[in-house]
């Protein structure tokens, strides 16, 4: 699933808004999660979650101008990736419009 989202700021905050929104996504959903994996590389970040029996994956990559997400989804959760990728397309929306 990939989803790619201008951004309108430089590299800098719109990273700095990645980290702010993730963060509090940890806090809000955090719980439900046993396994929390995330790592930047420069402009870059990776990450896992592990949550109810299920991993998902993918990276995050900050370009001039683009948040590019390149996320894979666990089986069970496929039947939803239009409802997922809409419901991530209005967040970045709202953190970047």
């Amino acid at each position: 699933m990939k989803v790619t989202v201008p951004h309108h700021t430089t590299r800098e905050e719109a990273k700095r808004k990645v980290e702010e929104r993730m963060s509090n996504l940890e806090k809000q959903y955090g719980h439900y999660a046993t396994d929390i994996d995330k790592q930047w590389d420069g402009d870059r970040l990776t990450f896992s979650v592990k949550a109810r029996g299920m991993t998902g994956s993918g990276s995050l990559e900050i370009t001039d101008s683009e948040v590019i997400l390149d996320g894979k989804l666990p089986l069970m959760a496929r039947p939803f990736e239009s409802r997922i990728k809409s419901t991530i397309e209005r967040e970045a929306a709202a953190m970047f419009g």
